[in-house]
């Protein structure tokens, strides 16, 4: 049957007009978009609608992938249903931008498509008729979800870094990549670099995995490492905008099987205060925003108070990295509560990701859109407790859900068959483009306010036009209103299990 299944897509691939997705069903509860070297799916460039119009682009569980209708804006609100009110005059952060990650096993898979199938996943990203992915991360040098394990000097003590050098990841995979990213993007893309861990042999451990700390007689050499980082992408033609010291910097747990380095606040403080931030600066890169914590909402505001604390320290520091992982246990107060530290930093979400292994009998759910729920939920929640922007995991995985050397496994918003030359696009593509592609860069959330059925957000782009997302989790078509300033209505319904952007022409 599944053969079956295949060999229909096959052939009605051909049969979809420019932009359809081509739809292909598994086992979940939604279906993939398929693409291949001849064929993708596009939202298509987002414009403004003429004046007393709206548009909205659609997502459904059941039928629609960002498919665009228009509409005529009302002077008054509709009869029932849920109001959303949107007040352009409250306005809170400016956007940073959306994106994913370059991580070893994104690039890696990317390279096993033809080059035309793999432009067709990297147009889905970063071109103008695609996802507009601005903001990227970038492995310095690897993770878990690599072949192997390695930093960028393994040299048995090399403090002096002779030995220094970017790896094959970088040249081969990461770098022709982002460089196509950059060609295909109408916007700049802001690349910033986390390690997993130093080179071994200057860890307490002498092990890249664990939890190991950094030796202080290495803190220096370790700072000249990241500066070179900077310098040996930038010779390759990428513009780094940032970076974060650690990923994951794990203060508390006992255990970690993963490529990892422990710091605690403290030790975080002295090294940026003391090295990292004056290397950078001396190396002429105190324009990089350094961005701290890099780790789960759970442990703040407390792990970032020491480092904001010192002045000495955080005149280095330009924003707080934060993952989803514990998203679900933890209040967004505490995103506030951070941001009450210093609020000329930003906040941004650096890392998310789901279908890990140890949860899940299989990791990639072909189609599954309550994954793709999870996603936006999480993306509108953040940004309506101060997150700028909302940067994923693996920009691609494999049909396992890998590469990963250390064994593990995870869902991303691509799937690459190389044995068919073709990628799927997960619900959680869609997700993600949904805000992406409308609360572009420079523009300012605003006030909105909407009843627990629903989760919203909205902003104001820098072209005076409005966007607003709305996220319908309900089993039932829902009558709403959209309210701007009181004054303009968009009166309409919003489909079962669905994800709607609308946007307006200024006032």
């Amino acid at each position: 049957m599944k053969s079956l299944l295949l060999l229909v897509a096959s052939l009605t691939l051909l049969d979809f007009a420019h932009g359809q997705c081509a739809r292909r069903d598994y086992d979940h509860d939604s279906f993939v978009c398929v693409c291949n070297a001849t064929y993708c799916d596009e939202a298509g460039v987002v414009t403004v609608p003429p004046a007393g119009t709206y548009t909205v682009y659609t997502s459904t569980r059941d039928a629609l992938r960002l498919e665009p209708t228009s509409g005529n804006i009302e002077a008054t609100q509709g009869p029932g249903g849920i109001l959303i009110t949107v007040d352009t005059t409250t306005q809170y952060q400016t956007i940073v931008g959306f994106g994913s990650s370059f991580s070893d096993a994104a690039a890696l898979n990317l390279n096993t498509l033809s080059v035309a199938t793999r432009d067709n996943a990297l147009r889905s990203y970063f071109a103008p008729e695609g996802s507009e992915f601005s903001v990227c991360r970038v492995t310095i040098g690897g993770s878990d979800f690599s072949t192997r394990p390695y930093t960028l000097d393994d040299v048995e003590g090399d403090v002096d870094l002779e030995f220094w050098a970017l790896a094959p990841e970088d040249t081969n995979d990461k770098i022709p990549n982002i460089l196509r990213a950059m060609e295909l993007s109408s916007s700049e893309i802001y690349i910033f670099g986390s390690p997993w861990s130093p080179p071994a042999w200057m860890k307490s451990t002498g092990e890249i995995t664990g939890l190991g700390v950094l030796l202080p007689e290495n803190w220096q050499p370790y700072a000249n490492y990241m500066a070179k980082w900077i310098e040996a992408y930038e010779a390759a033609g990428i513009p780094v905008w940032g970076l974060t010291p650690q990923n994951e910097p794990l203060d508390t747990e006992l255990e970690w099987t993963i490529n990892a380095c422990k710091w605690l606040p403290e030790d975080m403080r002295d090294y940026i205060r003391d090295f990292l931030g004056p290397t950078l600066e001396a190396a002429g890169y105190s324009d990089k925003k350094l961005m701290v914590f890099d780790f789960n909402r759970d442990k703040l505001p407390y792990y970032v108070e020491p480092i904001l604390s010192d002045p000495e320290c955080s005149k280095y520091i330009s924003g707080v990295a934060v993952h989803w992982y514990e998203d679900d246990h933890y209040s967004p107060d505490v995103l506030l509560q951070t941001r009450d530290l210093d609020p000329t930093n930003f906040l941004l979400l650096t890392e998310a990701s789901t279908g890990v292994r140890e949860l899940n009998p299989d990791s990639v759910y072909l189609g599954d859109w309550l994954r793709g729920e999870r996603y936006l939920f999480d993306i509108l929640e953040n940004l309506n407790n101060y997150v700028a922007g909302w940067v994923d995991w693996n920009m691609a995985l494999d049909e396992a859900g890998g590469p990963c050397y250390t064994g593990g496994a995870l869902d991303s918003q691509i799937i690459v068959n190389a044995t068919a030359d073709e990628f799927y696009k997960e619900p959680l593509h869609y997700a993600v483009a949904h805000v992406s592609k409308f609360f572009t860069r420079g523009s300012t959330r605003v006030d909105t306010v909407v009843s627990d059925s629903l989760k919203a957000a909205a902003v104001t782009r820098p072209d005076g036009s409005v966007a607003v997302v709305v996220l319908s989790m309900s089993d039932a078509v829902e009558s709403v209103s959209i309210s701007i300033d009181g004054s303009r209505f968009i009166n309409t319904n919003l489909p079962v299990r669905s994800f709607s952007s609308f946007i307006l022409p200024p006032a």
